[in-house]
């Protein structure tokens, strides 16, 4: 093939962050698989495709030999590579591609990933600007000098023993549970914390009880393992299992008995016995999120579920997603005995690893104290930010609006008392950049009274009354 005609095919870039190597191979191939090069074609020696090409003679002689290494041109000695038939293919573009399986369509439909313009009023999204940037970079400093063991390779799958030991020294004190850092298991999140059990304890076509309204995450997790999700009613005082018909049975039981999520309601004692009575009548385990128990807005903290007497058969959650940042993708699991090792093997099938550096640093701040100093103060700030969101939209709305009291957490309840169209409401306010969410959408059973689920951990004075103004605008339309 003439020079010129080949130099045309060809454009260069040595600016180009790709090598020039690279380029010349990615385009000799494209133009022999177009047909722009056809079989049986020569191209030049290498001395004059590097004068024609402006490149050296080097750069030529490695592009050729990738090209002869995957069949495309054939070198020989004293020769001119010469261009080879290729099979016949059909351009991807010209013949569908496979689907998504069943499971994936599910878990493509999740509506938390619908974009947003901003995080203002997102219920469940902590302030990133409360992330403690030096503490966390002296942390982090301290620790990428140190080495660790099995666990810079594939070894301690299910976490740093360091970071088993100061979250078990975490729970024992604050959260009143009895366990052994071996019971520990680390996680990239609740997420994918929840995704596992409901691959390892259920079956297909088993029934998991979710709280309803409650997380969303729960009840994909469970769908997508083929379970079948079954309404536990919550009211005033969090999960109530006497509304269960008698013959209910399921494998899994979801609960936030904390702050239940996303009322932010405490589940009492009689309760919680009630709860775990139930578990054992069904033969059920317990998933307990113990979702924003760090924010306590009325009474005294309380143990977790899985401290109380007969509990044995309670899996804890925890993460530091609201504590620390949702990005740094790090949560726990504390899981009954039995389960530590099968779970551990199923944990590592799924390739469920924490990131290293997080999970020491995340240790080294909590052994430092940092971390619990960390949490007086952003509870401070944020108990600041509910009373202004709260005391703002009280004042522009009045009796058009009721806002729940939540015993914790990081987001309101606001129910109107005229009639409203939840879907048009949530969408006008979207429209204006607010990532409010309705109430429905937390509901499994039938709607209840319509209303929006409101995070406060990012307002100020000023947003709650733009808000407010946007809001009251919203419902005279």
């Amino acid at each position: 093939m003439e020079p010129a005609i080949l130099a045309s095919l060809l454009h260069l870039d040595p600016q180009a962050n790709e090598t020039l190597v690279s380029q010349l191979y990615r385009a000799l191939s494209q133009a022999v698989r177009s047909g722009q090069l056809p079989s049986g074609s020569r191209l030049p020696s290498t001395r004059e495709a590097a004068s024609t090409w402006g490149v050296g003679r080097n750069t030529v002689v490695a592009a050729y030999e990738l090209l002869a290494a995957e069949g495309v041109i054939a070198l020989r000695r004293g020769a001119a590579p010469s261009i080879l038939a290729l099979p016949d293919t059909k351009p991807d573009m010209a013949e569908p591609l496979p689907g998504l399986s069943n499971r994936g369509t599910l878990l493509a439909q999740d509506p938390r990933i619908a974009p947003q313009r901003d995080g203002i009023l997102s219920p469940g999204e902590p302030d990133p600007d409360l992330f403690p940037f030096d503490d966390w970079a002296l942390s982090l400093r301290r620790v990428t000098r140190l080495r660790h063991g099995m666990a810079e390779g594939y070894g301690e799958y299910a976490g740093l023993p360091e970071l088993r030991a100061a979250l078990t020294d975490q729970l024992n004190r604050h959260r009143g549970l009895s366990c052994t850092p071996d019971q520990v298991i680390v996680t990239p999140g609740t997420q994918s914390a929840l995704s596992l059990l409901a691959q390892a304890l259920a079956n297909p076509g088993d029934h998991a009880l979710i709280e309803d309204p409650g997380y969303g995450g729960a009840r994909l997790a469970f769908a997508a393992a083929g379970l079948k999700a079954v309404p536990l009613p919550v009211d005033a005082e969090g999960a109530n299992c006497a509304y269960l018909p008698a013959e209910t049975a399921a494998r899994l039981i979801y609960v936030t008995p904390s702050t239940q999520y996303p009322s932010g309601v405490r589940m009492t004692l009689a309760r919680r016995m009630a709860l775990l009575d139930l578990a054992r009548a069904i033969d059920a385990w317990v998933i307990e999120d113990d979702y924003d128990s760090e924010f306590l807005w009325h009474g005294r903290e309380i143990a977790a579920l899985g401290a109380l007497s007969g509990a044995q058969r309670v899996i804890y959650l925890g993460s530091a997603a609201k504590t620390l940042l949702p990005g740094l993708r790090i949560g726990w699991m504390v899981v009954p005995e039995p389960l530590v090792q099968p779970l551990r093997a199923a944990q590592r099938s799924f390739g469920l690893a924490a990131n290293l550096q997080t999970q020491a640093a995340l240790a080294e701040l909590i052994g430092s104290g940092r971390y619990r100093a960390h949490l007086r103060r952003i509870t401070r700030v944020y108990a600041a930010r509910r009373d202004v969101l709260r005391q703002t939209l009280q004042s522009w709305l009045g009796d058009q609006i009721n806002l729940s009291e939540p015993d914790g957490g990081l987001q309101i309840v606001a129910r109107f008392t005229q009639t409203v169209d939840e879907t048009a409401l949530r969408d006008r306010l979207r429209a204006e950049g607010y990532a409010v969410a309705g109430l429905s959408e937390f509901q499994i059973a039938e709607a209840q009274p319509a209303g929006l689920v409101l995070g406060f951990a990012q307002m100020t004075p000023r947003r709650a009354r733009r808000f407010a103004k946007a809001l009251s605008a919203a419902l005279r339309g």
